[in-house]
């Protein structure tokens, strides 16, 4: 650095001295030379005047001594170096000289020399004078030399002293600052300058002095704090290690070198990827575009630390492998040589493990050991996705046990238990490679049958299940036998996915079980077109709901004998806007089974009750009475004041409101059903005994629950005017048993479905009390109904017409 900046010091001061001082100088000199010059010329054209005046007459009288004396006069000047003079006619030619080099360089001068005859003047000849030329330092004086003399030594004392100045108060401070700097840097301490002044030099030195002790402190700060962080990073009870921006291992934890076994010295520098098993490799190196992809959005100076986290099976040193969960944290470095992420590695075998048994019992059937629908439903996505890759077919067997709730009911759930472990183990041999059984829930089992032949073999198992059901089961001490049914669905013939499969299988099993149980059904098109048809069912019955689309269609109930109106059955209509009055057998029977019929039964008794209300004001109608159908479903605590509430609003006598029951709502002798229809017996309701005489009808009943009407099933009636005369005898028999035994019981008989007056008179003959059927009315809206009562004198015959 000294000869650096002394150097460039030096050369600005020369190159000063050569742009401003020299080109100075050198203008000085030049001036002088010309004036000089100037000065030596117009003296020697002075002198060359004179002495041509003076040659003129020894020039016409040709005296070559008077003008070698003239000549010799003049070439003594100072300056001139040669005089020649020649006459005009050629004989005269006298030269004087006094060259001191050959080679000088001269100037000269010529006059004519012109003599003034008596003629007058004439040209007698010319005189030529040689002088030296005036250089830029001859024409200086002593004086003039002294004085340059004395400027060129000031110059060079201004320089040296600048030079000298330089050295002392420059270059001596930042040799010193130099050395401290070189000292530190080599010795690694802070080492101060020694240089005190009040110049910038000095406040330089003290500035740097300062910086120095202010580095010394924040150093001791940071070896403290690196101590620290290297004491927590190496004593944290957790598997530390750190990456550089190439993934390799930059620093590792004492504890993540206990946990794994390894020896620093082997691992650091070492890929991390390496460390992995190679199932998970490709999963850990796409950690940070999976980990950071939700801060994709994020401006890069909004991101702070960004973090990801894998689970990956490490190798540890002895060779087995642990399962860790790595939560990497991004640092803000940058390069190979520093790390850019800092990890944390946590050993979670034993959880995943206990995550595994949790999932495996999640999806497995604690009872039979079979999958469950969760497990199943997983399952058949797979199957359906290996029959897809191999071309080959999937069957899928919904198997429902018929009858098995009445085991839990009358056995108990352990003998039902039972059942269902010894149902597993009988189809278990029927179980190949590559197939599936699954306990869906209850009694519900699911088969799924693959391979080439899987169609040929589920239809043999469907076989094999129905006839396994000979051989009765053991429940307990006793023995029980059951059935099955059997929904049969094919991928990927009948269904384009798991889930279509699964449900069309469940389809057709659920007819199977709706046509008569015990059996096996495939699944075909027309199963799905009721299935369709009940859908559109139900949801009709949900906006009829919402809309009070439903009608209480009256249809009289006749007196035998006298022919006048005793009541009237309220029959439910759905009146669809676009589909006209629909038909309620099958939309009872699916409001039944979704619940909905609570909501329709409430419609329809307050329908009734509001109908039979205005029926009421015609005249002979006020003794008249309204049987409503009601529901097993229907049959809750609430419902007998509920009935109270309704027949006092509309201002009706209670025993003008018939309960209509079937034998379902007895069939199960329920203590909470005979109390709510001895409740609503009490208030003052009657209660009828619907379609007697079928199913699994019992006088029982009539001893056992409150009946005060009972209906005579309409196969009876249509039976006694059939023309055969075994079967009008038998049924004939039959219906005047069932009329004397209810009259004996005090209960009021009813004959449903006359049609005929053949039918009328036997009945009449019979001594049944009242009939209903289409001879006298089929159901009518009660408009239409009203309009005949109020027309007619006679009711029986505006209705029989």
């Amino acid at each position: 650095m000294t000869h650096s900046v002394e150097s460039r010091f030096i050369a600005i001061i020369c190159g000063a001295l050569l742009i401003i001082v020299a080109p100075l100088f050198t203008l000085f000199l030049a001036l002088s030379s010309q004036q000089a010059a100037q000065t030596l010329r117009e003296r020697l054209e002075i002198r060359l005047t004179a002495n041509a005046q003076a040659l003129s007459k020894p020039l016409w009288d040709l005296d070559v001594d008077s003008i070698r004396q003239i000549t010799s006069t003049l070439s003594s000047e100072a300056g001139i170096r040669v005089v020649k003079v020649t006459d005009t006619l050629g004989k005269l030619d006298v030269t004087e000289s006094n060259l001191r080099e050959t080679g000088e360089r001269l100037d000269h001068m010529t006059r004519a020399i012109t003599y003034r005859a008596p003629e007058g003047e004439q040209e007698v000849g010319t005189i030529s004078i040689y002088f030296s030329r005036v250089g830029l330092f001859s024409s200086l004086d002593n004086r003039e030399l002294a004085f340059i003399s004395i400027f060129i030594v000031a110059i060079l004392t201004v320089v040296g002293a600048a030079i000298l100045g330089n050295r002392t108060m420059i270059i001596r401070p930042l040799m010193r600052l130099t050395a401290a700097i070189e000292a530190t840097r080599r010795l690694g301490s802070r080492h101060h300058v020694d240089w005190r002044s009040t110049d910038e030099m000095g406040r330089l030195a003290k500035s740097f002095n300062e910086m120095q002790i202010q580095l010394e402190r924040e150093e001791r700060e940071l070896k403290l704090a690196h101590q620290q962080t290297t004491e927590t990073y190496n004593l944290t009870p957790a598997m530390l290690f750190s990456l550089n921006e190439r993934d390799l291992i930059w620093a590792v934890s004492d504890y993540w070198l206990l946990a794994t076994g390894y020896a620093r010295k082997d691992v650091l520098g070492r890929p991390f990827v390496d460390l992995i098993t190679p199932a998970d490799r490709m999963r850990y190196l796409t950690r940070k575009a999976l980990g950071y992809r939700d801060q994709s959005t994020v401006a890069p100076s909004d991101r702070k630390s960004r973090t990801c986290e894998v689970t990956v099976g490490f190798l540890c040193a002895d060779g087995h492998v642990m399962d860790v969960l790595i939560l990497e944290t991004e640092l803000a470095a940058t390069g190979s040589e520093s790390p850019t992420s800092l990890s944390v590695m946590t050993d979670v075998t034993e959880l995943k493990q206990s995550e595994l048994r949790n999932h495996r019992q999640a999806i497995t059937d604690h009872l039979t050991g079979l999958l469950n629908r969760q497990g199943f439903e997983a399952v058949l996505d797979e199957k359906i996705a290996q029959a897809d890759r191999n071309g080959s077919d999937v069957a899928c067997l919904f198997i429902d046990l018929d009858r098995f709730k009445s085991i839990n009911d009358t056995l108990g759930h352990a003998s039902g238990d039972s059942v269902l472990c010894q149902f597993v183990t009988r189809i278990t041999p029927l179980i190949e490679e590559g197939d599936v059984a699954a306990r869906l829930g209850g009694d519900e089992f699911a088969l799924l049958i693959t391979g080439s032949t899987a169609e040929t073999r589920a239809n043999a198992i469907c076989s094999q299940i129905v006839d396994m059901f000979d051989t009765p089961f053991r429940a307990g001490s006793s023995t029980v036998r059951l059935s099955a049914s059997i929904g049969l669905a094919f991928y990927p013939r009948h269904a384009k996915s798991a889930a279509e499969l699964l449900q069309k299988s469940d389809m057709a099993m659920y007819v199977r079980k709706r046509d008569g149980k015990n059996g096996a059904k495939i699944y075909d098109e027309s199963i799905l077109d009721r299935a369709r048809e009940r859908a559109e069912i139900e949801r009709d019955i949900e906006i009829a709901v919402a809309s009070r689309w439903f009608e209480s269609h009256f249809q009289p109930i006749v007196n035998v004998q006298t022919g006048g109106i005793e009541g009237f059955e309220a029959l439910m209509r759905l009146r669809h806007p676009n589909k006209g009055l629909l038909s309620p057998a099958r939309i009872i029977e699916v409001a039944e089974e979704t619940g909905s019929i609570n909501q329709i039964g409430a419609i329809m008794l307050e329908e009734s009750l509001a109908n039979l209300q205005r029926i009421s004001s015609l005249p002979g109608m006020g003794h008249t009475y309204v049987a409503v159908n009601f529901s097993p479903l229907q049959f809750e605590p609430s419902l007998p004041a509920r009935l109270a509430a309704l027949v006092a609003r509309h201002g009706i006598h209670p025993q003008r409101l018939v309960v209509e029951i079937t034998e379902a709502v007895l069939m199960h002798d329920d203590p909470k059903v005979r109390k709510i229809l001895d409740e609503i017996q009490a208030f003052g309701c009657r209660i009828a005994l619907d379609d007697f005489g079928t199913g699994y009808s019992s006088l029982s009943y009539m001893s056992r629950f409150p009946v005060d009407i009972v209906k005579i099933d309409q196969s009876f009636i249509r039976s006694i005017g059939s023309g055969q005369s075994e079967v009008q005898q038998k049924s004939r028999m039959l219906v005047e048993g069932i009329s004397a035994i209810s009259h004996k019981m005090n209960c009021t008989v009813i004959a449903e479905g006359v049609e005929t007056r053949q039918q009328h008179a036997l009945l009449k003959q019979i001594g049944v009390d009242c009939a209903q059927g289409y001879l006298f009315s089929t159901p009518r809206g009660i408009d239409d109904l009203m309009a005949d009562l109020r027309s007619s004198t006679s009711a029986l015959e505006s209705l029989t017409g």
